[in-house]
C-alpha cells in the first residue's frame, strides 16, 4: 500500500512538473531520425580484426587458467575469482543449458557488466524482477539478448538470480574523462567497443566511446578491469545541472524518483556509477518506445524534452558518480 502510494504521488509530480509535449517531438527511432547513434547501440564490425591470443589465459591475483573458447562459452562463463563470492547459483553460473546463456555471462560474477549489458551489482531485486517480467512481455526490447533469453527463465529463477545481483556490493567501474580526441576502434562480436591496434585517434563529436581499461581482460570477462568513458569536454557540468535542477524546466531532478544519492529509492534503481553507454540506451528507449514497462511510464515526460546533447550529458555526469 505505501509503495502504491509512492509511485502514485510520483506520477502526480511528473504529470504537474513538465509540460505534455507531442510525440513528433521524441526521437522516432534508436537511429534518432537519421542521426548515427552506432556509438550508443554498438552492432559488430563486418571486418573483425584477426586475433591473435588462441593460447590459455591468465589473470593477475587468480589460479584460474581458461582458454578464449571457454571464456566465449556462454553457457560456462568464466569465474576467476571464485573465492569473493558464495557458491553460484546455475542460472547465474550455466543459465538453462541450451535456451538462456548464464547470467554471469554478460553481467559477471560480479554483477558490474559490460558497456553492452547492464550493471546490476546492488540493485533491488524487486526491480530486477519486474525487469526480467518486462524483458519476457515484451514491453522492454532487447532483442540482441533478453527478448530472446527471458522466456526460457522460470520465475524461480529469475527470482534466484535477482537476489544474488541484489546481494552483490556496486564499486566504482567506469572514469569518466572529457577529451576532444578518442582512439580509433571497432566494434568486437560481443558489440564491446575496443581500440584499433594500428592505433590513431578521432575527434569524439557529440558521443561517448566507452573503452576496457585492458582489452585482454575485459574480453576475458575479468570482473577487477573496468572501463574509461570518453566524453566531449563540457559535458559532466551540464549533465549535472540537468541532473539536479532539471534545467530550466526541459526537465525535473532525478533525486525526486531515485533518491538525493541517486542510489535508488525503493524499487527505482541507483543511476549512478552505471556505463554512460547503458544510461543513454535506456534514455533513447525511453523516447522511443522501446521501454513501456509499468515503471517506465514514470519516464516517459522526464525524457521527452531531452536532445542528443542532452542526454550525452546526463549519461556522463552519472557514470562519473560513484556509488
Amino acid at each position: 500500500m505505501v509503495k502504491g502510494a509512492i509511485l502514485r504521488s510520483l506520477v502526480w509530480i511528473l504529470a504537474l512538473a513538465l509540460p505534455i509535449v507531442s510525440p513528433a517531438g521524441a526521437q522516432t527511432s534508436q537511429q534518432g531520425s537519421g542521426k548515427d547513434l552506432s556509438w550508443a547501440f554498438p552492432v559488430p564490425d563486418r571486418v573483425q580484426p584477426v586475433e591473435q591470443d588462441s593460447g590459455p589465459r591468465h589473470l593477475p591475483g587468480s589460479s584460474k587458467t581458461y582458454t578464449p573458447a571457454q571464456i566465449d562459452d556462454l553457457f560456462n562463463p568464466p569465474d576467476w575469482f571464485p573465492e569473493e563470492h558464495g557458491p553460484l547459483p546455475s542460472i547465474i553460473a550455466h543459465g538453462v543449458p541450451g535456451m538462456a546463456q548464464a547470467c554471469g555471462s554478460c553481467h559477471l560474477m560480479s554483477g558490474l557488466g559490460h558497456p553492452e549489458s547492464a550493471n546490476l551489482a546492488g540493485l533491488n531485486a524487486k526491480y530486477i524482477m519486474r525487469e526480467m517480467a518486462d524483458f519476457k512481455s515484451g514491453v522492454r526490447r532487447d532483442a540482441a539478448r533478453m527478448n530472446q533469453i527471458s522466456p526460457a527463465v522460470s520465475e524461480q529463477d529469475a527470482r534466484i538470480a535477482a537476489q544474488w545481483f541484489a546481494e552483490l556490493r556496486p564499486k566504482p567501474w567506469v572514469k569518466v574523462i572529457e577529451a576532444d580526441t578518442v582512439p580509433k576502434t571497432f566494434v568486437n562480436m560481443t558489440r564491446m567497443r575496443l581500440p584499433l591496434s594500428s592505433g590513431g585517434t578521432e575527434p569524439i563529436g557529440n558521443r561517448i566511446i566507452e573503452l576496457p581499461e585492458d582489452a585482454t581482460r575485459s574480453t576475458s570477462r575479468d570482473p577487477h578491469s573496468g572501463f574509461i568513458a570518453y566524453v566531449p569536454r563540457g559535458s559532466v557540468a551540464r549533465g549535472e545541472a540537468l541532473v539536479k535542477t532539471g534545467g530550466s524546466g526541459k526537465t525535473i531532478q532525478c533525486a525526486i524518483c531515485h533518491g538525493e544519492s541517486l542510489e535508488g529509492l525503493g524499487e527505482l534503481p541507483r543511476i549512478i556509477g552505471v556505463s554512460p553507454l547503458y544510461a543513454a540506451r535506456q534514455l533513447y528507449g525511453f523516447q522511443t518506445g522501446t521501454r513501456n514497462g509499468s515503471l517506465d511510464m514514470l519516464m516517459k515526460k522526464v525524457v521527452a524534452n531531452l536532445n542528443d546533447d542532452d542526454i550525452v550529458a546526463i549519461s556522463a555526469y552519472l557514470a562519473s558518480r560513484n556509488p
